[in-house]
């Protein structure tokens, strides 16, 4: 008893003596946002210089730093393209204190200009497998058709593979498609493609942010295996009135902004629509084809520690064909989010965010031939609520709680026959699909601590669960990462991640079509889930100038999803039945070079990896490639700045072969008949060949116009597949004219593709 009363002794006098010391602390928080337009800045670095530490801003432009009690010290707040602030600060007490930043002057400064702390950011995060995306360089790269485009520059990063030729499509360290969770503002974007994946559905224009995740993720997000892709809309322009607009060669966009009430309340409404309909309708009458996106949002600020946000989206893709010989088809499908958020600070260390979200995916499919049609129907509708509380216990110690709640309702169906003569397809009754119905739930905790200089630790937990009416699921999901300082300039960094996936997203062609089903988990499809391990090396080169990282991963996916071989879907209520389950795993090394200072600057990025899949019903049971296994991708991406009018910018990218299926043999049914006249192939192993290697060299060119009528004018030139390269789209099987062998032929889909815009600023 004696010894246990010595030892409460003892914690009670540690806590005694820390109680005067954290008394002699204080705290410095506020808010980061532009001068010009009162935009949040996400990710802005606040350094305390006496003390040689700091922070940075949250997702809504929140810091928080406690700091030792002093006569004064010094703060800088930098972030990328705008100019460093200093302010002087007397520690006597807790101090609210909100920055604005103002702009560099000139595109040529905006991108030039980069503070040191920001650099230092690649070294001393925890964080690891993580991407920022600058909405500059998704504005200046070369683009299909000259529409900028978020999800084409993520292609060009480290540990990204491309989907097939020109589409926006992408899979991240050995992941499927339906693997990566896509954000909006918060809510969930199904498909963000336009025009069968050739534009992504993210109109750049209306965007504040863009961040990408490939592993190591906190503990906040889940859901997914692969990745996260985190979008933010622009807040609208608190200070004065800007428009912005642009015409291109299928499309033009339209950006306004501005207050409503000084400072407080603010909106931003963003449009884009293509016009080939118009273009095409008095030559081509059977064909029917256009896009269109809408963003809006409001910003309201009624006092300095409350701000609520009111977003919404809606994007559709109409397509319709006829042809002489009977054979029509028409595709309609779009994603719409509405999203509602409130921020509170409830005082220097404790912000919170609440947060609901509604969105939806929906795709209809109609096709008939002379008498015969099909109808096909797939849609899905989440209800969501979020909560997120965020302590700032020491300057560099940051712990995060929250929960999600989300109702899932699935609507898919599939019909066809023969229609008597004279009779015209119906309209396919959405309303009177049956609807499956599920819950998905989450709480978690994250603490990120830098303990010293030279050590950090990121630990979280997350409790994720699924219930449906006859089967429900749950998940503890560990998440660590560790950094070790190695030099001011270098560190070493590790993560391991554990994810579980609820709903899957089943492919019903080998293409990037949007004509996929997605359906929820059940006792027969269990959860998917993954286990990644990663290992870097992250260092700054010529203070800052360079940043440069090796990354090495490992990751097991379970529970994998695909159909039977042979499978021809023509109900949906069975799907579960016509399913095969397996596993894969991926591993590779991932190198990053990036250039953030200078008029040239751009990066190199280089990934070597494998990627395989087992389905005990495909193949014999053998592992085989996955259909985007690529074993080298590199890309190169520059821009270059020649006067303060002029700037070029182009990205060259190399990639392996992908997988794909060919017969080894053929044989002749002994009845013969007219199906592939008696012809029948052997198909010995599942992606036993590869396509040629693919390269592809894109250039733009952008010149800035003085107009009397405009705040801003640009001209943009440029080329997609500039050397015009045969890159293969698929392959199919054909007969030799002269042998009558079976051979493969490749289908190339886009050869060099110019284009010419203008946008102005208003």
């Amino acid at each position: 008893m004696l010894v246990l009363n010595k030892r409460w002794l003892q914690v009670l006098a540690t806590f005694l003596l820390v109680i005067p010391a954290s008394a002699q602390r204080h705290s410095i928080s506020g808010l980061v946002t532009d001068a010009e337009t009162g935009e949040s800045l996400i990710g802005a670095n606040i350094h305390a210089v006496s003390f040689e530490t700091g922070t940075v801003s949250n997702a809504y432009g929140f810091y928080s730093v406690t700091l030792p009690e002093a006569d004064s010290t010094t703060l800088v707040f930098s972030y990328i393209g705008y100019d460093p602030q200093v302010k002087k600060v007397y520690l006597t007490n807790d101090i609210r204190l909100d920055v604005s930043l103002q702009p560099a002057a000139g595109l040529l400064d905006e991108v030039t200009v980069t503070a040191d702390a920001s650099a230092e950011a690649n070294v001393r995060s925890i964080r690891m497998s993580v991407v920022d995306v600058p909405i500059q360089y998704v504005e200046r790269l070369p683009a299909i058709l000259g529409e900028a485009d978020v999800l084409k520059v993520i292609q060009l990063l480290p540990g990204v593979q491309a989907g097939n030729e020109g589409t926006t499509g992408y899979h991240v360290r050995g992941g499927a498609n339906d693997q990566n969770l896509v954000l909006m503002d918060e809510a969930i974007v199904y498909n963000p493609n336009h025009l069968f994946g050739l534009v992504s559905t993210f109109n750049s224009r209306a965007l504040n942010n863009v961040e990408l995740v490939k592993g190591g993720f906190p503990a906040q997000y889940g859901g997914r295996l692969s990745s996260v892709l985190k979008v933010s809309m622009r807040e609208g322009n608190r200070r004065q009135f800007d428009g912005r607009a642009g015409i291109g060669l299928v499309s033009s966009h339209m950006t306004l902004e501005g207050p409503i009430l000084q400072d407080k309340l603010s909106y931003m409404v963003s449009g884009r629509r293509s016009y080939l309909d118009v273009v095409m309708r008095p030559f081509q009458k059977d064909r029917l084809y256009y896009l269109y996106d809408l963003n809006g949002k409001v910003n309201y600020q009624p006092s300095p520690n409350d701000h609520f946000y009111l977003s919404g989206f809606q994007g559709r893709d109409v397509a319709e064909y006829t042809d002489a010989s009977g054979l029509g088809y028409g595709i309609r499908f779009g994603n719409s989010t509405g999203t509602f958020r409130w921020n509170h600070i409830f005082g220097s260390k404790l912000f919170s965010n609440f947060t609901l979200v509604a969105n939806e995916y929906f795709i209809r499919v109609n096709t008939i031939q002379g008498q015969f049609y099909s109808q096909n129907y797939s849609g899905i509708k989440d209800l969501s609520a979020k909560a997120s509380l965020e302590y700032y216990p020491a300057p560099r110690h940051h712990v995060r709680i929250g929960g999600v709640a989300t109702r899932h309702r699935f609507r898919s169906t599939g019909t066809g026959g023969q229609l008597p003569t004279g009779q015209v397809l119906g309209h396919l009754e959405t309303n009177s699909i049956p609807e499956k119905t599920s819950d998905e739930f989450a709480l978690y905790v994250q603490d990120d601590w830098n303990s010293s200089e030279r050590i950090g630790l990121s630990a979280g937990v997350r409790l994720a669960g699924f219930d449906a009416p006859d089967v429900s699921y749950s998940a503890l999901e560990p998440r660590l990462s560790v950094r070790i300082g190695i030099t001011p300039e270098s560190s070493l960094k590790a993560s391991y991640t554990v994810m579980n996936q609820f709903v899957h997203l089943v492919p019903s062609t080998t293409a990037s079509l949007p004509t996929d089903i997605w359906t929820p988990a059940s006792k027969t499809a269990r959860p998917q889930k993954s286990a990644q391990y990663a290992l870097g090396l992250f260092r700054n080169l010529r203070k800052g100038e360079y940043e440069a990282s090796v990354e090495g991963y490992y990751k097991e996916m379970n529970h994998q999803v695909l159909f039977r071989e042979g499978t021809h879907l023509l109900a949906y209520d069975e799907i579960d039945s016509q399913l095969t389950f397996g596993r894969g795993w991926s591993y590779g090394a991932e190198f990053f070079l990036k250039r953030r200072r200078g008029r040239l600057n751009g990066w190199i990025s280089y990934t070597l990896s494998w990627t395989r899949q087992r389905f005990a019903d495909l193949n014999r049971g053998e592992a085989f490639p996955f259909r985007y296994d690529r074993r080298h991708n590199l890309a190169l991406v520059g821009t270059y700045d020649l006067s303060e009018r002029w700037s070029l910018s182009g990205n060259l990218v190399l990639l392996s072969g992908s997988p794909y299926t060919l017969p080894v043999g053929r044989v002749y049914g002994s009845q013969g008949g007219e199906l592939y006249q008696g012809l029948f192939y052997d198909y010995d192993k599942v992606n036993n060949y590869r396509m040629a290697n693919y390269h592809r060299l894109d250039l733009a060119a952008t010149r800035k116009i003085k107009t009397r009528w405009f705040k801003e004018g640009e001209l943009v030139l440029s080329t997609y597949n500039t050397y015009s390269r045969r890159n293969p789209y698929f392959v199919y099987l054909a007969l030799d004219d002269k042998t009558q062998e079976p051979v493969g032929r490749q289908i190339s889909l886009l050869p060099i593709v110019p284009s010419i815009s203008y946008n102005v600023r208003f």
